[in-house]
């Protein structure tokens, strides 16, 4: 196992200019490849760099890159207008889309004894590792697995093997994964890389993928002082030590801790990117710990128009709610189509505020009624983006019409938290 290239700091800048020598550099001492694999992020990474990353490839390899399978978890497909903005110069007939309920293989499990060990005895059962059989049996010579590393709610921190086993698992995985970090206590993770469930991924590929030519290109993506967003570093390897190097810049790039919690909070999703509470509840994950007790987060979220990415995963919201962890986990235990369908489960408990804080929801395409009947607070998004423009906003402390706010542009981009509630976590 090789650490091909590492570089970055907090400082560093690699310009997307840069991308194509680095990674061909890397992929000449690979030596000679004829079928090549990229898994990239789709569009809700848009920032990830995947983009040039990919260019770069096909630049390099040309008719050896055969198949190109964005990660979409459980996320709608990419559409062709996505395709041609994230991937620009990239032909659309290489694009394979990912059907987590049909397109899957299981290797095999990680064992329940394994499992429950590294979750406190929280979930016991042996954990199935999936991933799209396009990835397991394709024929490639060379999978490149390529994503940013950016804090996280289910895994502590996102990409490396996560891409793999659920941007491209099955239904049995991906929903057990999901709940296995609600329950286990998503506060307990975020930013942070030696998690139950990243112990669980890893493990899953010590196990079953020895074989497999996975080689990962990682991403740090933070912003400079203008607040223009620049690739802080790069790391390309087939070990863990290649995900722990990125993993560690980001805690210190993406990672915000404010000296005293915060008592309102405006997060903007941009709404080319965010078209579901699914999606836009990371307004919610990544501010949480930030946010005072009797707090108020407002969303304002132009693009979405569902709860769900899925249309059974959008029913069950609609049917439970966002309601307390335990409500939740009753509601498990009652009812069979939420015990089948734990992803959706994990996601009411990430979008919940455990009635610590109020959500205040500024949807595009949702009514007050379906705001509310989920449990989230309403607002009329022409009303709140009259009040609050974001065009005069600025990251992080701003007073409109005489009330001091915080300004969130994009939550995909890092995580917020409060010292307090640091300490409290310790």
């Amino acid at each position: 196992m090789t650490l091909w290239y590492a570089h970055g700091s907090a400082t560093t800048v690699i310009a997307d200019s840069e991308l194509p020598d680095i990674l061909s550099q890397v992929f000449a001492r690979l030596g000679r490849r004829e079928r090549v694999l990229v898994v990239p992020p789709d569009y809700t990474r848009l920032h990830s760099r995947a983009g040039p990353i990919t260019r770069a490839i096909l630049g390099h390899f040309g008719n050896a890159l055969h198949d190109i399978l964005p990660a979409l978890g459980t996320h709608h497909p990419m559409s062709d207008a996505q395709i041609s903005h994230m991937y620009a110069g990239i032909p659309q007939h290489l694009f394979r889309n990912h059907r987590w309920r049909e397109d899957v293989v299981t290797l095999g499990e990680v064992p329940a004894t394994f499992v429950g060990a590294v979750t406190e005895g929280i979930w016991q059962k042996a954990w199935p590792v999936q991933m799209n059989r396009l990835v397991w049996d394709g024929g490639h010579d060379l999978i490149v697995s390529v994503g940013q590393v950016v804090p996280h709610e289910v895994m502590g921190m996102a990409n490396y093997n996560k891409n793999i086993f659920v941007g491209t698992g099955g239904k049995e995985g991906i929903n057990e994964s999901h709940f296995i970090g609600a329950a286990y206590g998503m506060e307990r993770m975020m930013g942070k890389a030696n998690t139950p469930l990243r112990q669980i991924l890893n493990e899953g590929e010590r196990l079953y993928c020895q074989n497999l030519p996975l080689l990962y290109v990682l991403t740090v993506v933070g912003t400079d002082e203008h607040g223009a967003l620049v690739t802080r570093g790069l790391y390309i390897g087939d070990d863990p030590e290649c995900f722990e190097r990125a993993a560690a810049l980001s805690a210190e790039v993406n990672f915000t801790v404010l000296p005293a919690p915060l008592h309102k909070v405006v997060v903007a999703l941009p709404a080319a990117e965010f078209h579901s509470t699914w999606l836009g509840n990371k307004a919610i994950y990544r501010t949480r710990m930030a946010i005072a007790d009797g707090g108020e987060l407002i969303v304002l979220a132009p693009g979405v128009k569902s709860f769900g990415e899925d249309a059974t995963i959008d029913q069950l919201i609609r049917k439970y709610g966002y309601t307390t962890t335990p409500e939740v986990m009753r509601a498990v235990d009652q009812n069979a189509d939420l015990k089948e369908n734990l992803s959706a489960a994990a996601h009411l408990i990430h979008g919940s505020s455990e009635n610590r804080f109020t959500v205040t929801y500024c949807p595009g395409g949702l009514s007050r009624t379906e705001i509310e009947s989920v449990g989230y607070r309403y607002a009329a998004l022409d009303e709140m983006i009259s009040r609050y423009r974001v065009n005069d906003l600025e990251e992080g402390w701003n007073t409109v019409h005489g009330e001091a706010i915080y300004y969130i542009s994009n939550p995909a981009l890092g995580l917020w938290s409060s010292a307090a509630r640091m300490a409290d976590l310790d």
